[in-house]
């Protein structure tokens, strides 16, 4: 089954495609404050749902958002006009690293792609550019609960070193230059709805179409993804969204 679509039947049930809640993604929305007329840029969207609840909480600003998934963002696009903001927001499909927005951006989103940039230093480092004066980054980042056994590790294709604890990626965020402002850290029942919503849209997606040629594969999947978050990473791998500011003047 290609992958992305897999991952569009995965994230059916569950859009905003993080374990975070759709109250705790308001609030992270809610207090990144916009201007009026802000420019925001989501940079690895997806299907959408963390720019397009920044355009319904702030409704004079207008959107820019990236991702390489051609299946992730037509789903956007549908999302957009269903919500009325579809005159607000432009999707692109292309490179995240290579994408460059008209103007200085007044709020960058960037949860669960780091690793388009190679990592979170390298992502602030990034989106430096993009960010005007006075403009906030909201950055969703992996992180380990606890030390990482070789079971998670193996499941999650990581090394030890790929994250740190909470303390070290608060502290690495202001080595780079930013400070956090709020922060969300993704509570046990956010994790266990969001992979337990991966795993069953997908199977019930097989089920439901039993003559569908990537019906078993899509069974396949469902079973090797949930067994490796209940063997392997369930309690070890965390999840923050930090909403930062910068500490220090912007380069330019």
């Amino acid at each position: 089954m290609d992958r992305q679509e897999l991952s569009a039947l995965a994230h059916a049930d569950h859009p905003i495609a993080a374990p975070v809640s759709a109250s705790n993604m308001g609030e992270l929305i809610r207090r990144a404050a916009c201007k009026p007329d802000a420019l925001v840029l989501d940079l690895g969207c997806g299907p959408g749902e963390w720019v397009l609840r920044a355009l319904q909480e702030h409704p004079t600003a207008r959107a820019l958002a990236v991702d390489t998934s051609g299946e992730a963002l037509r789903r956007a696009e549908d999302s957009a006009r269903e919500r009325g903001v579809g005159d607000r927001v432009t999707f692109v499909r292309g490179d995240l690293r290579e994408f460059q927005p008209p103007r200085p951006c007044d709020l960058v989103l960037c949860v669960g792609a780091t690793h388009a940039f190679g990592g979170l230093e390298e992502t602030l480092r990034a989106v430096d550019e993009h960010v005007g004066p006075g403009g906030a980054v909201l950055v969703g980042e992996g992180f380990w609960e606890r030390p990482p056994d070789q079971a998670a590790l193996e499941v999650l294709g990581a090394t030890p070193d790929e994250y740190r604890d909470l303390a070290g990626t608060v502290e690495a965020v202001e080595a780079a230059g930013w400070t956090p402002v709020h922060g969300h850290v993704s509570e046990p029942g956010e994790w266990d709805d969001y992979e337990w919503s991966w795993s069953g849209s997908l199977t019930r997606w097989a089920l439901d179409h039993p003559e569908h040629p990537d019906a078993e594969a899509a069974i396949e999947a469902a079973r090797e993804h949930r067994t490796g978050w209940l063997q392997g990473y369930r309690g070890v791998l965390g999840f923050a969204c930090l909403l930062l500011q910068r500490n220090r003047p912007p380069r330019r």
